[in-house]
């Protein structure tokens, strides 16, 4: 029997970077976007455009840059989404129009207040104006785990007479169960004969843990593309782990009978970048790029591997690309080498960036003599993680501190906020807390300082400062931001303003919706 190839989906810059807490900046979105390439993912679903500014000019700068893929943007089924998705997506080698409306009955009923005619007649505009744009339009009926059988078939069937190439039967809120999931698809193929001519793709949310089982019980049940996220990340419990997807199907090809075009070598630097950039910690126990996976304690455990791998191992190491910590960085290393260390950590940037990180490495070497592997790529972290113009509503023009013995820390601001100069002061328990204090007095008091964590990155009192917070908003989405200076207040105050950006950015987002 011929192997079926299977299209690999990643939504991790969309589905992915909709969590809160996950957003990525636009240069984050391009590294991502750069190592999911060199993974082998077919397509990249890149970002919602018409979501904002910065959404719109990270898909339109990926679609620009990223070569051999195919790169997709999301739109719901309306002329202005689509419009906007196309002005992104144009620049592409292999561009995408993906568009959705919802199907389940609560969500027709509830959310959209339309009746299934009016649903169907909607998709059939939305695809046929896709369709004018590109040759590659994919539509989803969302909520599809929840339509009845016959309805989300006869949905389909209006997509595809309209030009769909690819049909998504997403479980949005992980309802289903693998042998229903499979079952699902199987009715698809059984009645709507048209689904044979196009790729049937399925797209599973985690609420019940689920999601990669059913995906790949749609696989087996003909399904041809497969969407998900890098460490599994995105809204709620997230998506599937596509890395685990990919293993699985790698691993057990002898059950699958299926071809995938990924260099499985660069799943750890994925992983690993991904959770560099966005502070999404990996679970030492997470599946494939856990830092226990490839561990054994139990003493009956370590004398089988001592014999022979396979007695407790079925992948190696090297089949993920874990291949260890090589290089070491030093005063006099040059630029080639730093590339080459980030390379080994997913992280391929330009010229330009490169030569920021050396720069930066070469003063920190001036200081504390030796750096470490952990301080290279803090700095690259920090030079990719830039917001853009259009990213920043908030701008610190400067900040003082008064602080000393005796004395009650005394801090004062000034920030532009959405183009209009504030200043503000504050005191506090110590500095961090006054300038923290200061800048709180001019921001949106819905947002909410959660937690706040310092360390030094490696070294004593010359170590650079890397800061992490949270902060929350009246719906308690959490959001994380990250920074780095050798100035443990400069830190903080980029990292605070880097935060509420990101807050702003998502709320923006929403209100698109």
């Amino acid at each position: 029997m011929d192997k079926r190839r299977i299209i690999l989906f990643d939504t991790t810059l969309r589905d992915g970077e909709q969590s809160p807490g996950a957003s990525l900046t636009v240069n984050e979105k391009l590294v991502v976007a750069n190592q999911l390439a060199r993974l082998g993912i077919d397509v990249i679903e890149a970002g919602f455009p018409i979501a904002s500014e910065g959404d719109f000019e990270a898909v339109k700068q990926i679609a620009k840059t990223i070569k051999g893929v195919t790169i997709c943007g999301l739109a719901r089924a309306n002329e202005a989404d689509i419009d906007r998705c196309w002005e992104a997506v144009k620049y592409a080698e292999k561009p995408r129009i993906h568009t959705f409306i919802a199907t389940s009955k609560v969500h027709r009923e509830e959310k959209l207040k339309k009746s299934k005619e009016e649903i169907i007649e909607i998709t059939r505009k939305a695809v046929k104006r896709a369709k004018s744009y590109c040759d590659d339009v994919e539509f989803s009926p969302e909520d599809a785990a929840r339509t009845s059988l016959d309805y989300m078939c006869d949905v389909v069937r209006a997509a595809i007479e309209s030009g769909a190439t690819t049909i998504n039967i997403p479980d949005t809120v992980g309802y289903a169960e693998p042998p229903e999931f499979a079952d699902r698809i199987r009715y698809l193929f059984d009645h709507v004969p048209e689904a044979n001519n196009v790729i049937i793709s399925v797209h599973c949310h985690n609420d019940l843990g689920n999601a990669v089982a059913n995906s790949l019980a749609a696989v087996k049940a003909g399904a041809s593309q497969i969407e998900g996220c890098i460490n599994g990340i995105g809204e709620r419990a997230g998506n599937a782990a596509l890395e685990e997807i990919i293993m699985n199907l790698v691993t057990r090809k002898d059950f699958f009978n299926i071809e995938i075009g990924v260099n499985t070598r660069e799943i750890y630097k994925t992983s690993r970048l991904l959770s560099n950039l966005t502070g999404l910690e990996i679970p030492r126990n997470k599946p494939i790029v856990g830092a226990n996976v490839f561990a054994h304690e139990a003493g009956i455990h370590q004398h089988g591997i001592l014999q022979n791998r396979e007695t407790y191992e079925i992948m190696k190491p090297d089949d993920v690309g874990w291949t260890g910590e090589s290089l070491v960085i030093g005063k006099h290393s040059g630029k080639h080498a730093i590339s080459a260390l980030l390379c080994e950590e997913g992280f391929h940037l330009t010229d330009e960036q490169i030569q920021q990180i050396t720069e930066k490495v070469k003063e920190l070497a001036d200081k504390q003599k030796l750096v470490e592997r952990d301080d290279v790529i803090a700095l690259a972290r920090d030079v990719t993680n830039q917001l853009t113009e259009e990213e920043q509503y908030v701008k610190i023009e400067e900040f003082a501190v008064f602080t000393g013995s005796n004395m009650t820390p005394t801090a004062s601001v000034k920030l532009r906020v959405y183009g209009e100069q504030k200043i503000a002061s504050g005191t506090g328990d110590g500095p961090v807390d006054a300038v923290s204090n200061a800048i709180w007095k001019v921001i949106d008091p819905s947002l909410k300082l959660m937690e706040y964590n310092l360390k030094a990155i490696t070294g004593g009192t010359d170590a650079l400062a890397d800061v992490s917070i949270k902060l929350s908003d009246e719906s308690d989405n959490i959001y994380v931001s990250r920074a780095l200076d050798e100035d443990i207040i400069k830190a903080s105050v980029k990292a605070i303003i880097k935060g509420i950006n990101k807050a702003l950015n998502y709320k923006e987002r929403m209100l698109t919706k």
